[in-house]
């Protein structure tokens, strides 16, 4: 994780999560060319069991990801998103590694992800950190913009134990 970054647990409608989630959602329909492009259902607060900020050492967030529980050992990354100037910088590296971590730690097996065939760069990067592209599953079948991934995460807390302990936004900073 790069020095300067600090990745927080906190509450899916905190003010900075909202302004990162709307952010990708723009970026988002600008690419796709509508303001709603994703075929599932959005994630709430009620269905994500885990909101994750990268904040600089300012305390600026610049980066997001979310776990939805899928069930059976199964969970979901959700909003992944990096402000465009900190891209290639190691944050979605380390937002997906806590992601990762805190999955684990809940015992699940393995994670699944859904992004568009308009994202090359998201395409890259999960393929870069070892998840593979598998059949569409659940909203996603039969939706030929969607590309799903999975990875399986057996040792993942165990890599996990060496990263910083996350940071909950209640336990101040």
């Amino acid at each position: 994780m790069p020095p300067e970054l600090r990745i927080e647990i906190v509450p899916f409608d905190h003010p900075d999560a909202a302004a990162l989630r709307a952010a990708q959602r723009a970026e988002l329909a600008l690419r796709y060319g509508t303001p709603d492009s994703e075929p599932g259902p959005a994630p709430t607060a009620a269905d994500t069991v885990v909101f994750l900020l990268a904040r600089e050492a300012q305390g600026r967030a610049v980066g997001c990801g979310a776990l939805r529980e899928l069930g059976g050992g199964l969970g979901e990354v959700k909003r992944m998103y990096v402000v465009p100037e900190r891209r290639r910088s190691g944050v979605a590296a380390a937002v997906l590694a806590a992601l990762e971590a805190e999955a684990g730690a809940r015992g699940w097996t393995h994670l699944q992800l859904e992004t568009g065939t308009l994202q090359p760069d998201a395409i890259a990067f999960y393929e870069r950190h070892g998840y593979r592209r598998i059949e569409s599953y659940g909203p996603y079948v039969g939706e030929p913009l969607s590309v799903c991934y999975e990875r399986p995460l057996a040792g993942r807390a165990a890599l996990a134990a060496g990263e910083p302990p996350l940071v909950r936004a209640d336990q101040g900073r």
